[in-house]
């Protein structure tokens, strides 16, 4: 797991000294913005372990408020590249023409420029030994693996709607016979809690996990993750973790909502991740990430109301 860093807001020679600030104190104003996609600006179908594929509109003018502010809205998901930036065109991230969208896909195994897609910077490993493992304890548990630009390979068909693109069936076998940036395993039949002791029975020596809202586990390299991905994208930037507000609600948010300088956790976001993070906003169907930006962003930023 990536190594918990909990940075100073303020980073040294980041920041100049605002008149507004008694005393010339500098005042924090985010300038990379880490965005989670599905139940942080896609709000959850209730039921169907999917997200309605839209953008509320308060969340969008929120989110074109910190891009004309100067920020860098960076999306940061477990989804895969192929999954992600249709969002980014639903947010019209790019429609002024200005340079290309960092995008960090695939929990932080894979980073990526858009558009058009241009992976950037990926990290495999051999997933067969954790993948033979959690099958000897669920034999009927689906597995997939992306095929970049495609969809996904799967030994058999997930439920509709959770996951992008085309699934083409192979083998298992055949699906991690090589080197991988994620695997997803999944057992319908299976709860979270379930999955959450499984994994942690089992240890999983050589790989990282997530556990999603349902019988999902997300497996990676060691030491990846949204944080990760967000670590080698503010290093581009020549920004560091305390220039970073994250937003995130699932368990695959927790190193990012650590590691950035301010980290807020959505209102319906689970105990595990509001305690990983600095502060809570309001829940997805409330808008919350929008009430987030705009305390830095909007009409009287920068800073949350006390």
């Amino acid at each position: 797991m990536v190594e918990e860093v909990r940075s100073p807001l303020v980073a040294e020679g980041a920041l100049q000294p605002s008149p507004d600030q008694p005393g010339g104190t500098p005042a924090w104003r985010p300038s990379l913005v880490a965005l989670d996609i599905d139940g942080t600006l896609l709000k959850w179908i209730e039921g169907a372990g999917t997200t309605h594929e839209e953008i509320a509109p308060a969340v969008r003018d929120a989110v074109h408020r910190a891009l004309a502010a100067g920020a860098h809205v960076v999306l940061a998901s477990g989804r895969s590249p192929h999954g992600m930036t249709p969002v980014a065109d639903l947010l019209g991230l790019h429609d002024d023409g200005s340079e290309r969208l960092w995008i960090v896909a695939s929990n932080g195994a894979v980073v990526l420029r858009y558009p058009p897609i241009e992976v950037v910077h990926e990290e495999t490993f051999d997933a067969r030994p954790a993948v033979s493992a959690i099958l000897e304890r669920h034999p009927t548990a689906l597995v997939a693996v992306e095929e970049r630009g495609v969809g996904y390979r799967v030994n058999r068909h997930f439920p509709d709607g959770e996951l992008s693109g085309e699934m083409t069936l192979a083998d298992v076998d055949d699906i991690v016979a090589g080197p991988v940036s994620r695997v997803i395993i999944r057992d319908p039949d299976a709860t979270a809690d379930e999955f959450v002791a499984l994994a942690e029975d089992l240890g999983l020596h050589g790989t990282n996990y997530v556990v999603g809202w349902t019988a999902w586990l997300d497996l990676a390299p060691v030491g990846v993750s949204k944080a990760s991905g967000l670590e080698y994208v503010a290093h581009e930037l020549g920004l560091s973790a305390a220039d970073v507000l994250a937003i995130g609600d699932g368990r695959n948010d927790i190193e990012m909502l650590r590691w950035a300088g301010r980290g807020v956790a959505m209102g319906q976001a689970i105990q595990p991740v509001i305690d990983a993070a600095d502060d809570v906003t309001e829940s997805v169907y409330e808008d919350g990430a929008a009430t987030e930006l705009d305390a830095w962003f909007g009409d009287g930023s920068p800073g949350p109301a006390e």
